[in-house]
C-alpha cells in the first residue's frame, strides 16, 4: 500500500502511538554453518555430513527467492539484520517495534523434514540454536521453537526440552504433513515419495495428539502453524513460478488446519488452547467464519433432519410432478421405482450419523463465533488490506471483530525495508479501512492476549511487561 519514497519510518508512526507495538511474526535468516555446528552438535560428524548433502541437492527454492539478496539500498542492511539478533534489536526502534517475537526461515524447511533419523536431530539442533543466537536480547525479542508433529511422541518430548529445558517461550508445529499412501509404501515404498498427500494432526486422528495439545496447556504455549500448502500434489505446484506458487499458500495452509482443529473437536477438548495462524492474513479466515453459519444453517442436525433425510422424501408428490411435467422417459413409474436420485442421496443412515457440527462441540451459530473469539488468531501482513475484514462488524456475523495480529514478516523478500512495515500498516487506520482502536488490537492487545493467556509470565522482564500488565489487569477487570 505504500509509497515507499515517504521519508516516514516506523520510529514515526510509534511516537503516534500510546501503546506498544509486538511483532507476532518476525524473521531470522539462519547461517547454514551455525545450524551444521549444532547438528553436529546433537547428532554427530555423520548426520551433520547428511543434513549438508541434503540441503545441497534441494538448490530449486533458493535460486528463486536470492534474487532479491543482490539489491541495493536498505536491502543488504535488513539481511545483516535478520542474521544477526543483537543487530535486530539495535534496529527494532528504527523500525516501531518495542517486542518481537522472532521465527526461523530455514525453519519452515525444517517443518517439512520426513526423514525419521534426521528430523529429530534437525529439530533440536534448530530449536539450540535459537535460544543460544537470542539469550542476550531477550528483553525485545523472542525466538520460536520448532515442534514435530510427524508422531506424536516426537511433540511431547520435543516440546518437554525446548520449553522446559531450554527455555523458549513461543513453538511452531508442522500442521501439514505430507505422508505416502499406506498401499504404495507397502508395495513400492521406493515410489513411496510420490504419492504424499497432506494430513493433519488434528482431523481425523481421533485423540492420538491429544497429550500434545495436553502438553501445550501444561507448558503454556500457544500453537501456531505457519504452513504454505505448495509443491507437487498441491493447487500451487510449479516448477517454475515461484510468485504462483506463493500467492495464496499460507492462507490455504492456514484454513486447512483451522478447519481441522474446529471439526476435529480439538477447542471443545481443549477450551483454553489458543491457536496462531501466520502469514496467511485474515481474509481467508472471514470467508472461513461466515460460510460456517450458513453451513450450520443447512447441515446442523435439526436442518438434516428437517430438509435433508432421504426417508422422509414425498414419492407421493415428486410421483405427482412427474406425471405433470414429465415426458417419455421421465416417467411417473420410473421415478416411483426408484424415487432416490441421484445415486447419492441414497443413503439411509440417521441424520446423527453424518452430523459433523455436534462432535465439533458446535450445539448452535453462537458456539461458532465462541471458538473463534477464544481460540483462534490471524497473522496478517502490513501491507495485506483484506486485515481489515477482520475487524468489519457488519460483515462479521454476531459482529465479531476476528484477531488479527501483525506479522511484520521482517527477514523475507516482502519487506524491501523493515523501517516502513508499520507505515504500511498504520495506512489502514488512515483510510479508515480500520478504527485507531482496531490498530491497537491488531499490534498489541490480541498477541498480548494470545500468550499471556497461556502463560502469564509470556512478557516479564521485557520492555513492554509494565504495558502488558496494565492490559492484563484491564481485561481482568472487564
Amino acid at each position: 500500500m505504500t509509497n515507499h519514497d515517504s521519508n516516514l519510518t516506523g520510529a514515526d508512526i510509534r511516537a503516534k502511538l500510546d501503546h506498544p507495538i509486538v511483532d507476532a511474526d518476525g524473521h531470522m535468516i539462519e547461517t547454514t554453518f551455525a545450524i551444521l555446528d549444532f547438528v553436529k552438535q546433537v547428532g554427530g560428524a555423520d548426520i551433520a555430513a547428511r543434513y549438508e548433502a541434503a540441503l545441497s541437492a534441494d538448490t530449486t527454492s533458493s535460486k528463486r527467492l536470492a534474487v532479491w539478496v543482490g539489491n541495493s539500498g536498505p536491502a543488504t542492511i535488513d539481511r545483516a539484520t535478520a542474521m544477526l539478533p543483537k543487530l535486530m534489536y539495535n534496529r527494532l526502534d528504527e523500525a516501531g517495534i518495542d517486542f518481537g517475537v522472532v521465527y526461523g526461515t530455514h525453519a519452515l524447511r525444517v517443518l517439512r523434514t520426513r526423514d525419521d533419523e534426521l528430523r529429530p536431530v534437525v529439530y533440536r539442533a534448530m530449536n539450540m540454536l535459537y535460544a543460544d543466537m537470542f539469550k542476550d536480547v531477550s528483553d525485545r525479542l523472542t525466538p520460536v521453537a520448532l515442534i514435530p508433529m510427524d508422531k506424536p511422541e516426537e511433540a511431547m518430548a520435543e516440546l518437554d526440552f525446548a520449553i522446559g529445558e531450554l527455555g523458549l517461550k513461543a513453538i511452531v508445529m508442522n500442521t501439514l504433513i505430507n505422508r505416502p499412501a499406506p498401499e504404495v509404501l507397502k508395495e513400492a515404498p521406493h515410489l513411496a515419495h510420490w504419492t504424499l498427500a497432506p494430513t493433519s494432526p488434528a482431523m481425523d486422528v481421533g485423540d492420538a495428539y491429544d497429550p500434545v495439545w495436553a502438553k501445550c496447556v501444561e507448558l503454556g504455549v500457544a500453537p501456531t502453524c505457519h504452513d504454505g500448502f505448495r509443491g507437487r500434489g498441491s493447487t500451487h505446484g510449479s516448477p517454475s513460478n515461484y510468485a504462483f506458487n506463493s500467492l495464496g499458500s499460507f492462507g490455504q495452509g492456514s484454513d486447512y488446519f483451522c478447519r481441522s482443529l474446529l471439526f476435529g473437536g480439538v477447542p471443545k477438548r481443549f477450551p483454553t488452547l489458543k491457536f496462531a495462524f501466520l502469514e496467511g492474513g485474515t481474509g481467508w479466515a472471514s470467508q472461513l467464519f461466515n460460510s460456517l453459519f450458513e453451513y450450520w444453517e443447512k447441515r446442523s442436525l435439526e436442518a438434516l433432519s428437517k430438509n435433508l433425510d432421504p426417508a422422509k422424501l414425498n414419492v407421493d408428490l415428486l410421483v405427482e410432478m412427474f406425471e405433470k411435467y414429465g415426458n417419455e422417459y421421465l416417467t411417473p413409474e420410473r421415478i416411483r421405482g426408484n424415487p432416490h436420485h441421484p445415486a447419492s442421496s441414497q443413503l439411509f443412515v440417521p441424520p446423527e450419523e453424518v452430523d459433523d457440527f455436534t462432535p465439533a462441540g458446535i450445539e448452535g451459530p453462537e458456539d461458532i463465533c465462541r471458538i473463534f473469539n477464544d481460540n483462534f488468531y490471524f497473522g496478517s501482513e502490513a501491507d495485506d488490506r483484506m486485515t481489515a475484514v477482520g475487524f468489519d462488524t457488519k460483515l462479521n456475523h454476531y459482529g465479531l471483530k476476528l484477531k488479527a495480529i501483525i506479522g511484520s514478516d521482517i527477514g523475507h523478500w516482502d519487506v524491501p525495508d523493515m523501517t516502513k512495515v508499520m507505515v504500511e500498516a498504520y495506512e489502514m487506520v488512515e483510510r479508515d479501512y480500520i478504527t485507531g482502536d482496531d490498530f491497537r488490537d491488531f499490534t498489541f492487545s490480541n498477541v498480548v492476549e494470545m500468550h499471556t493467556s497461556m502463560n502469564p509470565d509470556f512478557f516479564k522482564g521485557t520492555v513492554v511487561e509494565g504495558a502488558v500488565g496494565k492490559f492484563m489487569a484491564e481485561n481482568k477487570a472487564v
